[in-house]
């Protein structure tokens, strides 16, 4: 008689061997090899995840601003399990339901003409994709990008990617065209942000485009919100200008929604404050909050005509994965359904108050500025002169005023991300009332100390 016993599998996997595990055997992205990971996961629930000793983390960073419904959304986990019974994986050269249905779903939220979706594995590929796309459609080989935008890290996406990643990405793709950001708080000409050329958006990309002749030039790529560097929300006039610009002279206009898209800013997407259509808009993360790997191109009539007559010389294996496709409707259904756009509002007004009353009380804020749950604050050394905390793209000691605010929130149990010297505020769009309120506190006790460091020793 056999006397063998099916091992633990928690007791093998203890969290100190998956770290060491990680560690030895996992490459992590953008990260150095051969170090510890901060800490082992063991499960999440709604705006909370925890280690296996059950030490808890309020998440205000939705992870990597993907997981828009929170960790383990009961009828998110639901709709995936009834997928993966009813079909694992079928070729995208088929009709199959979840990918049918998620495409109709999108032309129904999207705004505008947009109507018709390449669905890919993430955002970097509906970027890439998207300029592929456009540059069929117009014959024209240029595109224009920002200097402070980040689109993925595949090669066409890295190239137009204005963010210092882009220069350890190996060769770029030529005809990357390179504009300043709308940045209200430091505008890049030194004028006043009414008076910026950069921050009205078309005076100074036409300025640009004179020079590179706009009958050379496919899209204009840009985040409507920019997101990892820096949030920076656009004047009203911004986006209006440059759609008018791109209608002008013939120019595609690719709205990267991968981190502003679904709600994230209070509204189905980002262009929607300002009643934008582009005429592609790129998508992931939010999507399907990343439960499965998922990202989507959805293009307006122009790009439609062409494909109806002409071969797309795109795709990938697993485009269109009927799993990822069905966990988009219901991720969609959801937002609908349990008035997620409604709560983002409430609590983005909530958060607001609340890190505005913080910035009243210590210096070290230079500004706090976002729209609904996807808000940055900029810390300053001097909030006369703006001079920042710590420099653009710091590394090393340079970053580590940051990294102690960061490092503060963790020991306190919040999770935050800061790049360069602005701290991401990016929660599930499930969260409560209580729990931004506790974020707030936290918040207030770690800037508070930053504060007093630099007034006591010249750093935070």
């Amino acid at each position: 008689m056999s006397t063998s016993v099916e091992p633990a599998i928690d007791r093998i996997w203890s969290a100190e061997r998956t770290l060491a595990s990680d560690r030895d055997h996992v490459i992590r992205s953008w990260s150095k090899q051969g170090q510890a990971a901060p800490a082992t996961i063991a499960g999440g629930e709604g705006s909370w995840f925890w280690t296996p000793d059950g030490t808890r983390y309020l998440d205000f960073q939705s992870q990597l601003v993907n997981l828009n419904l929170g960790h383990q959304h009961p009828r998110l986990v639901e709709a995936i399990q009834r997928a993966v019974g009813e079909m694992a994986y079928m070729g995208p050269g088929f009709a199959v339901r979840s990918r049918a249905e998620l495409g109709e779903r999108l032309a129904e939220v999207t705004p505008g003409d947009l109507s018709m979706s390449l669905f890919t594995t993430g955002g970097a590929e509906a970027n890439e994709n998207a300029i592929r796309l456009a540059q069929h459609v117009t014959g024209r080989q240029k595109v224009v990008a920002r200097y402070r935008s980040y689109h993925g890290a595949t090669l066409g996406a890295l190239a137009v990617t204005g963010d210092p990643r882009h220069n350890a990405g190996g060769q770029n793709v030529a005809g990357v065209v390179r504009v300043q950001d709308p940045d209200v708080y430091r505008p890049p000409s030194g004028r006043p942000a009414a008076e910026c050329p950069v921050c009205q958006g078309a005076p100074h990309i036409e300025e640009i485009l004179k020079h590179e002749d706009p009958s050379t030039v496919a899209a204009i790529i840009l985040e409507p919100i920019t997101g990892t560097n820096g949030l920076l929300v656009p004047p009203d006039e911004y986006l209006p200008s440059i759609r008018e610009l791109c209608d002008r002279y013939g120019i595609m206009l690719i709205a990267d929604e991968v981190m502003a898209g679904f709600g994230r800013t209070g509204e189905w997407f980002a262009v929607d404050h300002w009643n934008v259509v582009p005429d592609i808009l790129c998508t992931a993360k939010g999507l399907n909050s990343g439960y499965v790997p998922l990202g989507a191109m959805t293009v307006g009539s122009r790009a439609a005509e062409w494909l109806r007559e002409n071969k797309f010389w795109g795709g990938q294996t697993y485009a269109g994965h009927p799993l990822a496709c069905a966990s988009g409707v219901a991720a969609i259904e959801i937002i609908e359904k349990e008035g997620v756009l409604d709560n983002v509002r409430e609590r983005g007004a909530q958060l607001e108050t609340g890190l505005r009353a913080i910035a009243d009380r210590y210096p070290i804020i230079g500004d706090v500025r976002g729209r609904g749950l996807f808000y940055g604050v900029e810390f300053v050394a001097d909030r006369d002169t703006k001079a920042p905390l710590v420099p653009f793209n710091a590394i090393g000691p340079a970053a580590a005023p940051m990294q102690r605010i960061v490092a503060d929130g963790w020991a306190r149990g919040l999770y935050l991300s800061a790049n360069s010297n602005v701290l991401r505020l990016t929660p599930p769009l499930i969260v409560t009332e209580g729990e931004v309120d506790l974020a707030l506190g936290i918040l207030d006790e770690i800037i508070g100390a930053a504060d007093e460091r630099l007034r006591e020793g010249g750093a935070a």
